[in-house]
């Protein structure tokens, strides 16, 4: 199936570990020019900007980039497109999984994970709008969500569970504004996936987590990712403002 991506230009934060890494890999493997965010020197985006490179043939950028801070994140998507010319994709995957019980979290602690989860997906798709308007282009907005926004959380990350909420309702207005002008904007929502972010609580307690899902296994961010592509791709073009459940049957929504 041809998915149109071929020459296009993407932004995904997080890109230099987890479900990011896997989603500039698989854009890259398609054709797409990428340029992604990430956090810490120790996360190793030589690696990814590497393997893209090297083993693909299709260049990708890392931009080093605190999105809890405002003016960062509007520099980030400033950055990438001077490097990359036209941004045609954006997926907003960074995010923090802060944990505290509601009567103990901090303020500070629930501002990051707002700061971070929502309010620069927030930002990052409003450069992508207001760049896009102005240049008439299109594009597409993938946003990852997680089960927790709807049933919220059982394991201490209420204030993860609210970022993630916010996203969805966030999205859902945005795709409405947005869709006469070109821009599909749409999230997935993500359960139990083997990651850093999560892999010190399955080591911990496998069962408790895997009893949870229906098909009976964890998945791979390599899955997430394929999944993820197709829908910032000329396939689901007609496809926007929605929450599409890729959670292994957790959230059937």
């Amino acid at each position: 199936m041809e998915l149109g991506l071929k020459g296009k230009k993407a932004l995904v934060t997080g890109g230099a570990t987890g479900l990011g890494k896997q989603f500039v890999l698989e854009l890259a493997k398609e054709g797409v020019t990428v340029g992604f965010s990430y956090y810490s020197e120790k996360e190793n985006p030589g690696e990814v900007e590497k393997i893209t490179a090297t083993q693909i043939g299709v260049k990708a950028y890392g931009f080093k980039t605190d999105l809890s801070k405002v003016e960062q994140a509007k520099l980030l998507f400033d950055e990438v497109h001077k490097k990359l010319g036209q941004v045609d994709i954006l997926i907003n995957n960074a995010g923090v999984w802060l944990t505290g019980l509601v009567t103990e979290i901090k303020p500070e602690a629930w501002d990051l994970q707002m700061e971070t989860n929502l309010r620069a997906p927030f930002l990052l798709c409003q450069k992508f709008a207001q760049y896009a308007n102005k240049e008439g282009h299109g594009g597409h907005v993938l946003n990852i969500t997680s089960q927790a926004a709807y049933y919220g959380s059982t394991t201490g990350h209420s204030h993860y569970a609210a970022s993630k909420a916010g996203l969805i309702a966030f999205n859902a207005s945005f795709a409405r504004e947005q869709a006469k002008k070109g821009i599909n904007s749409n999230n997935i929502a993500i359960g139990i996936m083997h990651t850093r972010m999560i892999q010190a609580n399955l080591d911990k307690d496998p069962n408790y987590y895997v009893n949870r899902i229906p098909m009976g296994r964890v998945v791979e961010p390599e899955e997430i990712a394929k999944m993820g592509t197709l829908f910032v791709s000329d396939v689901y073009s007609y496809m926007t403002g929605a929450t599409v459940d890729v959670t292994g049957g957790m959230l059937m929504h």
